[in-house]
């Protein structure tokens, strides 16, 4: 059975229309924050909620320059003690649609123990044809089912870690049959690579391989945080649901390498700054806490401190669910006003 609106019954929910301007919305936070809706999952005892709607995009990135081979001014908070906000957020002028769900522990669990992993994929129909509308406004037609065109777990992984070669395998994949891309997190080319690019400023890449650091950050979990008893090797977000929640005031952005274990790897939080956090693990930065089956020697330069210069942090978010802040409107927008000539 679906999941059922328990607030207006049956089984289908309103999503709020997209942030078209203020002249049209004049308050679109408290407009769209009518669209959370209670829930009843078949089988779960307890109430969840749910929001789809647009959100802006809580992802931080400095994008251009980190894939311009890390065309970065300065890429270790040891160059300039501001190099955390020392880039441009690349995003930081997009909206997307979020869909997220508020699900008691209970229902994730069902017993089988504390600890959750979860991914989401992207599908699109295998056959896409324009014609002539015969009704309606949409003149696509589609045939031949849905294909699997992107997949998801943890952040950055195909782009950083998986080759070029597989990425798009990759993409069509399932973590059960993820130890085909294995040697990818076992020697990866990214630390390497960070070592060519900068290494006359201090930077090395960590020399323990296999990279077991890596195998629990990305494909097991990390002993004694979010590994599960009987887990397999899968590219996946875990989640130990028996650690609490840090306050949203008080989270570290860094997570557990900022001694946060309620936040990333262990589950994302909107405030964890993930870009920096997977820079400083590739490099080794579990290493230097006896993490990850390796230690501080094997990661020379694991204790300096990478980023891409884009920040964020809990505080950028509000601490009730949806959790992300309202889209930027379509209008006004400064940009498209006409300058007046100084004198």
């Amino acid at each position: 059975m679906p999941v059922e609106n328990t607030a207006k019954g049956g089984f289908s929910f309103d999503k709020p229309v997209d942030n078209i301007g203020q002249k049209t919305i004049s308050n679109y936070l408290a407009y769209s924050n009518k669209h959370v809706w209670d829930i009843r999952i078949p089988g779960c005892d307890g109430i969840g909620r749910v929001f789809v709607g647009q959100r802006h995009d809580p992802f931080v990135v400095n994008l251009g320059e980190t894939f311009d081979l890390v065309n970065i001014k300065f890429p270790v908070t040891e160059l300039n003690p501001l190099a955390e906000q020392a880039a441009m957020d690349t995003i930081a002028d997009k909206n997307v649609t979020a869909i997220e769900l508020e699900v008691p522990i209970a229902c994730l669990t069902q017993g089988k123990g504390p600890i959750i992993g979860g991914w989401t994929t992207a599908s699109v129909p295998a056959q896409r044809t324009l014609a002539a509308p015969t009704a309606g406004l949409d003149a696509q037609q589609t045939s031949g089912g849905f294909v699997q065109v992107s997949r998801l777990g943890m952040p950055l992984v195909n782009e950083l870690v998986i080759g070029l070669k597989d990425k798009n395998k990759f993409n069509n994949s399932e973590p059960k049959d993820d130890a085909q891309f294995a040697d990818y997190v076992t020697n990866p080319t990214l630390p390497a690579l960070l070592e060519i690019l900068f290494g006359s400023q201090g930077v090395k890449a960590p020399t323990n391989f296999p990279r077991t650091d890596l195998v629990a950050t990305f494909l097991t979990g990390v002993e004694g945080l979010n590994k599960p008893a009987n887990g397999a090797v899968s590219e996946m977000m875990r989640l130990n649901t028996t650690i609490p929640p840090t306050a949203n005031a008080t989270q570290n952005r860094l997570g557990v390498l900022g001694g946060d274990n309620a936040g990333f790897p262990n589950g994302r939080r909107p405030g964890d700054d993930v870009v920096d956090i997977e820079l400083r693990v590739a490099m080794g930065a579990l290493c230097t806490l006896n993490i990850g089956g390796c230690k501080p020697t094997d990661a020379p330069a694991g204790a300096l401190h990478y980023t891409d210069g884009a920040f964020t942090w809990s505080k950028f978010f509000p601490a009730a669910f949806p959790y992300l802040q309202a889209p930027l409107p379509g209008s006004p927008n400064t940009d498209n006003q006409i300058k007046r000539a100084s004198k």
